[in-house]
């Protein structure tokens, strides 16, 4: 704990992630307003006591937007690192025990799918699925499983050459067995740093998708969907921008910064290091 608390990207990085998940769980309880609910009398309000970040081109309550906001966001971005971590672990540490040919075929096509970048990836499966919150969690979970695929892969192989694996073969434990208790658990530490990164990857990927009007639709609140409906109204009142920007650069920073925090906390030759 000590080690954790003197590390500042951890630190920052925890308390920002900390104020995001606070602010979606928040806002599904509680919002200030009704986050879809127009009101064009109000248009364009500016900050004050009733609307606390001012009113948007429908009079709707920005803050209570960016609050709903965090909550797509955040559920995208769990869905789709869960998706590419659950088909990614399972294909990495099946290409390490068999090894040969299918290993080579498996990480071939990781490759395949990993010289997609995510945004790409997500518009051509949105493109021909159609747009929504379901396809653009699938299409970034796709993007990631060979990120996970090769993570995993590329650790489980340096975890079968250890002399624990060979004393549990020793005692009798299938390789299923072995897999299980001694692989998975061994490979944790880099998969949780990676989780955490792809986390803010999946988020900015999705604020994207729905910038382009392929992601979360009307009326539902999204950053992504907020900035490009600002984007008429710069000129007007820029904070229709400012704000849903802050709150991706808060949210992307935030993980990123943690992602970095939880590595050098995990990573023995870091921590050896610098003892």
């Amino acid at each position: 704990m000590r080690r954790a608390f003197r590390n500042m990207n951890l630190v920052v990085g925890g308390i920002l992630v900390m104020a995001i998940v606070v602010t979606a769980f928040l806002s599904v309880f509680y919002t200030p307003h009704d986050p879809n609910r127009m009101n064009l009398s109000k248009r364009f309000q500016p900050p004050g006591p009733a609307n606390f970040l001012g009113t948007d081109q429908y009079g709707r309550d920005i803050l209570s937007r960016v609050m709903k906001g965090a909550v797509n966001s955040l559920v995208v971005g769990w869905v789709a690192v869960g998706i590419g971590m659950g088909f990614g672990v399972l294909l990495g540490s099946l290409a390490a025990y068999w090894r040969g040919w299918k290993d080579e075929g498996v990480m071939r096509l990781a490759d395949v799918l990993y010289g997609f970048p995510a945004v790409l990836s997500a518009i051509l499966v949105t493109s021909s699925f159609g747009p929504g919150i379901i396809n653009s969690m699938v299409a970034i979970g796709i993007f990631n499983i060979p990120i996970f695929a090769r993570l995993t892969r590329g650790a489980s192989l340096s975890v079968w050459q250890r002399d624990y694996v060979t004393s549990a073969r020793a005692i009798g434990q299938t390789n299923k067995a072995i897999i299980w208790r001694t692989i998975l658990p061994n490979t944790l530490s880099p998969l949780i740093v990676q989780g955490t990164v792809q986390l803010a990857i999946a988020i900015l990927a999705e604020a994207a998708l729905s910038y382009l009007g392929l992601g979360t639709q009307p009326p539902h609140a999204s950053w992504g969907r907020m900035l490009a409906e600002a984007q008429t109204f710069m000129e007007i009142s820029p904070r229709l921008a400012i704000f849903p920007g802050l709150a991706i650069a808060v949210a992307v920073l935030g993980f990123n910064l943690l992602g970095d925090g939880l590595r050098d906390l995990l990573d023995p030759k870091l921590t050896e290091a610098r003892r």
